[in-house]
């Protein structure tokens, strides 16, 4: 059976990449061997594994990608704390639930 990996990754100047491979271990070595100079990932090495998920169907896994691109950073950074409160929190839709500054706090 085929494995998918959608991954974030913090680079140097602590920005997140998010990307997808079949090879997680290798594609992390590129990604810190500079293997493709226009990569986004290039100028800001090394890179380090911050979070990953495995998948066994492919569009499933790059519909996933695909989603946590689009995610703020905070959004992000709750996935890999695994900080679900927050992360249902920061999905909510400003217009429904208004600006998260003029929410009454618990």
């Amino acid at each position: 059976m085929k494995f998918y990996y959608v991954y974030i990754v913090l680079c140097l100047d602590l920005s997140f990449y998010t990307g997808i491979t079949s090879n997680l271990d290798k594609r992390i070595q590129d990604h810190n061997d500079g293997k493709h100079p226009d990569a986004y990932t290039f100028l800001r090495r090394p890179v380090e594994l911050k979070w990953f998920e495995k998948f066994t169907n492919a569009q499933e896994a790059i519909a996933w990608e695909k989603q946590i691109k689009g995610w703020s950073r905070r959004k992000k950074k709750a996935l890999i704390a695994g900080d679900w409160e927050s992360l249902i929190e920061f999905s909510k839709n400003y217009t429904e639930y208004g600006h998260p500054d003029s929410r009454k706090t618990k």
